[in-house]
């Protein structure tokens, strides 16, 4: 069945964008629905991409970027936040444009033609996106699984760190206004936001910045002192910075065990407790990194992943965490050799090309409307 050319309502939205239904130029099923697996449980989830009306695009008093609702989830972007952030090889953005033809719920003229635009908003940028998300994954599923291991018995106590376990208010304001001088200026020399470069070239930059540290053997601590010293305080009160630091760090831990502890999905919590792991999260990470290699090599997309069930499988347990650790680490150093050989794709997309792209969509629409002229 051919998706509807316009919409007259929207699956459970429940806002007051009135003119947002006939102005979804592109709407589809996302998420595990459009990957193929989706279970009994999984719940639904629908994204697309609009292009409002000319007093949002003209004045300051209207904005609009996104419109959401719940039950089902639905996110519906501004065509321009949508094709900035495909852009940058977002991969959940991405992944809209590449839905099977099953999965759409609505696609007018103007939609067909940004999809038909699809493979230029794909770059060798995937390795930082694609495959950064599912390192992020990995490190997020490295902390539960310490967590459940190893957990945490007792809060930390500022005497285990050769602190006074009371301290006068006068001197916990002054060691928090150090500490966040000293923090501001070690993240002055990793703040990229005076850059021009996209979010997927800074998540590149960054690691190739902590891999020379790392080769050089510099650590947080050094920055940390490097950047007190810089800042004129004497190495004995960057000592106790550093280990009130280090408390403060514990006790952060602590809280955030404790949080996960109180709002974890309790069937996801029973195959945690006995796989050591989020086995969904597991799942996702692989697919995140084999969609990544089919975007390197053959340059496209796939919305319903093949082995399919071997996927379903890690889901439920099918992979131990060793093997998980030892797959990914290993994937993402072949993908990084990947991308640095591939003729695919280019380094970045055309975005002179995009601009142009999202520049004649809205005005289409403007023509539509009656507010340009033809």
């Amino acid at each position: 069945m051919s998706p509807a050319q316009t919409l007259t309502a929207i699956p459970g939205y429940t806002g007051n964008l009135t003119w947002l239904p006939a102005r979804t130029i592109l709407l589809t099923r996302h998420g595990s629905h459009a990957y193929g697996l989706n279970t009994p449980e999984s719940d639904l989830d629908i994204k697309g991409v609009a292009i409002p009306p000319a007093e949002y695009l003209h004045g300051f008093e209207r904005r609009f970027e996104q419109a959401e609702s719940k039950d089902p989830d639905l996110v519906i972007y501004d065509v321009r936040k949508f094709i900035s952030l495909a852009a940058q090889c977002n991969p959940g953005i991405i992944e809209i444009l590449w839905s099977d033809d099953e999965d759409l719920l609505a696609l007018s003229p103007l939609g067909q033609k940004l999809r038909e635009h699809r493979v230029g908003f794909l770059s060798l940028k995937a390795k930082h996106t694609f495959s950064g998300y599912a390192m992020s994954q990995l490190h997020r599923i490295n902390i539960h699984y310490k967590w459940l291991k190893n957990p945490p018995s007792a809060p930390p106590e500022r005497t285990s760190f050769g602190l006074p376990a009371e301290v006068a208010t006068t001197m916990r304001d002054q060691i928090g206004a150090a500490l966040a001088m000293i923090q501001t200026e070690v993240a002055t020399w990793d703040d990229l936001s005076w850059t021009d470069m996209d979010e997927s070239s800074k998540i590149a930059l960054k690691a190739q910045v902590a891999e020379y540290l790392a080769r050089v053997q510099v650590t947080k601590e050094a920055l940390f002192l490097s950047a007190g010293r810089q800042l004129g305080f004497e190495d004995n009160f960057l000592d106790l910075l550093q280990r009130e630091k280090q408390y403060r760090a514990a006790k952060q831990e602590w809280d955030s065990y404790h949080t996960w502890l109180k709002t974890r999905n309790p069937k996801r919590a029973a195959l945690e407790a006995k796989y050591g792991m989020d086995c969904k999260h597991a799942m996702h990470l692989v697919r995140l990194m084999r969609m990544c290699r089919e975007i390197l090599t053959p340059g496209v997309v796939q919305g319903k992943r093949p082995a399919r069930e071997e996927l379903l499988a890690i889901r439920t347990g099918a992979w131990t965490y060793d093997q998980l650790v030892e797959w990914a680490k290993g994937e993402d150093e072949a993908l990084t050799a990947l991308a640095k050989t591939s003729k695919v794709l280019p380094y970045g997309p055309n975005r002179v090309k995009l601009d142009a792209l999202c520049r004649e969509l809205v005005e289409a629409q403007l023509h539509l409307d009656g507010n340009l002229a033809p």
